[in-house]
């Protein structure tokens, strides 16, 4: 058997590491941040149907998952970046925002080694945004409840964990970064330090026992956000996804999973245990989410 390909890790520098949003994120933030190029959970259930992989920008062609460019100097440039952008965000787009991370995991395992995560937290003390949305994939955002905690003092900021399904293994597919426990026990730490967390079900693939999955959200987080990759991979239709191994697997445990009707049904399934606390693709992210039914 061919041994796996190893992961390349190359340290790089960065010129502007905020980004003003275009597309999709156009109504969620101002900016976004990455302080990595690549990512290492690409390999894992979460690279499968991860939309980065087609895109040039972020690969330079090279596989995703198999690289990750270390912006070394990440904090420096939002420092030196932050003051005019903030100014630009405010009276273009009414408040200075910024999504870390769209294109990358921000607290993958390499971070223990490089800090720039930390070091670009830290520097938001210090240049804080008006709202701050992190999104991570991994239980290792618990790892920095005290930090997200003074940065809670000085900003709106709310902890996206993304908790795709409450099956730990999809047939023929990698298993999770994270294991499905560990990230509900990463909100849940979250959530005790009174860090808001939403758990971002995106994409939805099939779940098992939709009632217990969303009342343990309810339990463990502040609120929910159903994504489907038809609409939410960036293509029409869901074609991105489409060209990966995701729709087989996914027909394989529950074919009316593939529909975007799908979604709609667990978004019932998810307003029965968080009235009001329910968002659905794009809207979702941007925290606006679906008003209650009345009884």
């Amino acid at each position: 058997m061919a041994a796996a390909a190893k992961l390349t890790v190359t340290p790089d520098e960065v010129g502007r590491v905020l980004t003003r949003t275009t597309g999709y994120l156009r109504t969620v933030t101002s900016h976004s941040l990455q302080p990595y190029r690549g990512c290492p959970l690409g390999r894992s259930l979460c690279g499968v149907g991860c939309y980065v992989q087609h895109s040039w920008y972020s690969t330079r062609g090279r596989p995703w998952g198999h690289f990750l460019d270390v912006r070394t100097n990440a904090a420096e440039s939002y420092r030196r970046t932050a003051p005019p952008e903030r100014r630009w965000a405010r009276r273009e787009r009414g408040e200075f925002s910024i999504f870390l991370s769209s294109s990358t995991e921000p607290f993958p395992p390499q971070e223990r080694r490089f800090h720039v995560t930390r070091r670009v937290l830290e520097a938001m003390l210090d240049e804080p945004p008006d709202l701050l949305v992190v999104q991570s994939h991994s239980h290792r955002a618990a790892d920095f409840v005290p930090l997200l905690s003074a940065l809670a003092g000085r900003m709106s900021l709310r902890v996206h964990l993304s908790i795709e399904t409450d099956r730990e293994r999809l047939p023929g597919l990698p298993p999770p970064a994270s294991p499905v426990s560990r990230r509900f026990d990463a909100a849940r730490a979250l959530k005790d330090a009174g860090i808001p967390v939403a758990i971002t079900v995106s994409p939805l693939l099939p779940i098992a026992d939709p009632d217990d999955f969303f009342r343990r959200i309810a339990a463990d987080a502040d609120a929910v956000v159903l994504d489907h990759f038809i609409g939410g991979d960036g293509s029409a239709d869901g074609r991105r996804t489409l060209r990966t191994e995701l729709p087989e697997a996914i027909a394989a445990v529950e074919p009316e999973a593939l529909r975007l009707d799908y979604r709609d049904a667990m978004a019932a399934v998810a307003e029965r245990h968080l009235p009001g606390r329910v968002g659905v693709g794009i809207d979702g992210f941007a925290a606006r989410f679906l008003r209650p039914k009345a009884n």
